[in-house]
């Protein structure tokens, strides 16, 4: 049917490089399928909708239009990105014709592109007999990024490329782990929600971080389907599939009781770490010695380029316990506390180092030492 997806419309080019590059995320960078490589756009009543998706993962949003004609196009995301936003005035102005071909006109300039007919985008998974809840932007925001460093990133087991949420009795409970590490977080749900249990692929979380805002206000819903979740968050919604598979028996890995427990200032803890690993390299790999004693914590480090030791006060209460770690997993768990001072306990020169808040338990991170 002739000119049956023939679009006219006029949008800002601020909201429309923000909505691209936002959707274009989620498009597939290498597809045997040209239109997963691809935007596809919508003009609708009064709108823009676009929609980027890879099979796995979804983003779509909606930014105002003056729309003359309503159609449809896929346009590659790479190149309607580079174009949109060089283009010199405030407003834009997109057409297609009848063979898919797109025009975009913004003050002096003019491209004309080749599209794709939108029939051929695939369908977006729907989310049905869904459970929802809904979390604050920044709940979401600090709990996603507490968790999100321990999700694995090897597919040796790919249920743990996932971090699980484990939702219920007024708690709202995040755990990652990737066989080195694991991080819990945990946070009161306002509203009395039913029980769910599911894993959220690391990918996916990344993506909706990078949409949350620092407002409390505003909320982002979860909507959890059998096999996909739906994050709505402000203009964006997020449709990523589910992990399937067993998770990790955490509460089993936790160490049950500790013969040392340590208050230290986080920041100090980090920099003399930073400081040891100067001499670790991609090529010149070392653990990083710990000695927890009296009143001190002493960090050494020596590769072939040579040898490095710092150290700093802390209150340590226990018996004096010599360890090793990789530097990295170290550094992950102490710069992701976010508090200025942490609680440390440990069980010996072999047992996980736990580390928590000073205060409470809002998250648990375990750190498996390396044999020195």
């Amino acid at each position: 049917m002739k000119g049956v997806d023939i679009m006219n419309l006029t949008c800002t080019k601020q909201q429309l490089v923000e909505a691209v590059s936002n959707v274009q995320r989620a498009v597939s960078s290498k597809s045997s399928v040209p239109a997963l490589e691809g935007i596809l756009l919508k003009a609708r009543e009064g709108e823009i909708f676009l929609c980027g998706y890879d099979l796995e993962l979804g983003i779509t949003t909606a930014i105002e239009a003056s729309v003359e004609e309503t159609g449809a196009v896929i346009l590659n995301a790479r190149l309607f990105s580079d174009i949109v936003r060089r283009l010199p005035a405030d407003t834009v102005q997109l057409t297609t014709d009848e063979k898919d071909v797109t025009t975009i006109h913004s003050g002096n300039s003019e491209f004309s592109i080749a599209g794709i007919p939108a029939a051929e985008y695939p369908e977006l998974p729907v989310v049905t007999d869904e459970s929802s809840i809904a979390l604050s932007h920044t709940m979401m925001k600090g709990m996603i990024r507490q968790t999100i460093f321990a999700v694995a990133e090897s597919d040796a087991k790919p249920i743990h490329t996932g971090t699980l949420f484990e939702i219920g009795e007024g708690v709202v409970r995040l755990v990652s782990v990737d066989g080195y590490r694991l991080a819990i977080r945990e946070e009161k749900a306002a509203d009395a929600v039913e029980a769910m249990n599911f894993v959220v692929p690391g990918k996916s979380l990344g993506e909706v971080l990078k949409l949350l805002s620092d407002d409390e206000e505003s909320k982002v819903s979860l909507q959890v389907g059998r096999r996909h979740i739906l994050f709505n968050i402000g203009r964006y919604t997020l449709i990523s599939r589910l992990l399937e598979g067993e998770f990790l028996d955490y509460r089993a890995a936790i160490p049950a009781s500790a013969s040392m427990e340590v208050i230290c200032k986080t920041r100090d803890f980090i920099e003399s770490v930073e400081r040891v690993s100067l001499l670790i390299t991609d090529r010149m790999k070392s653990p990083i010695r710990c000695v927890f004693d009296t009143d001190e914590i002493s960090l050494s480090c020596s590769t072939a380029i040579g040898r490095a030791s710092d150290q700093f006060t802390a209150r340590v209460s226990g018996d004096p316990v010599e360890i090793g770690f990789n530097n990295r997993f170290l550094l992950d768990a102490l710069r992701n506390t976010e508090g200025d001072e942490v609680r440390i306990q440990l069980n010996g020169p072999l047992s996980p180092m736990k580390i928590l808040p000073r205060e409470g338990d809002a998250f648990l991170f375990l750190v498996l030492p390396v044999r020195l």
